[in-house]
């Protein structure tokens, strides 16, 4: 995974976990975006959002894209915030074993991938056991 550092430094949401939120329905998404996918409306504010929640579905993943092959065997889910957004993250610091539907998480911001030993190191969230 190639990522341009001036394309990430520019998206500072990513990195507090900002989200955006329709003036006009009220709908919450992550990530941010010029249109409101619900009701298509263009008057979007960017929203804090919540860094707790609860596992909504997972899987583990034993057979791993290249770049992230040195990781492998690792838990990857969908996580529903506590302000209802969801979002696909690792789930991280946790036995797979332990690993349930419901399950209480935190998000953390963290190393995600790095492209090759002196390359770009890519960062973002992981959720991990409350």
């Amino acid at each position: 995974m190639i990522t341009s550092p001036i394309y990430v430094r520019e998206l500072p949401g990513h990195h507090r976990l900002e989200g955006g939120q329709c003036s006009n329905c009220g709908l919450r998404f992550f990530p941010q975006r010029m249109v409101c996918p619900g009701c298509r409306s263009r008057e979007i504010q960017s929203i804090k959002l919540a860094d707790t929640g609860k596992v909504s579905t997972f899987t583990i993943i034993r057979v791993a894209p290249e770049q992230f092959a040195d990781q492998a065997p690792y838990a990857v889910g969908i996580v529903e915030l506590d302000d209802g957004v969801r979002l696909m993250c690792q789930i991280a610091d946790c036995d797979f074993e332990k690993i349930h539907t419901g399950m209480p998480v935190r998000m953390e911001f963290r190393k995600i991938s790095e492209d090759g030993p002196k390359g770009i190191i890519a960062y973002g969230h992981k959720a991990v056991p409350r």
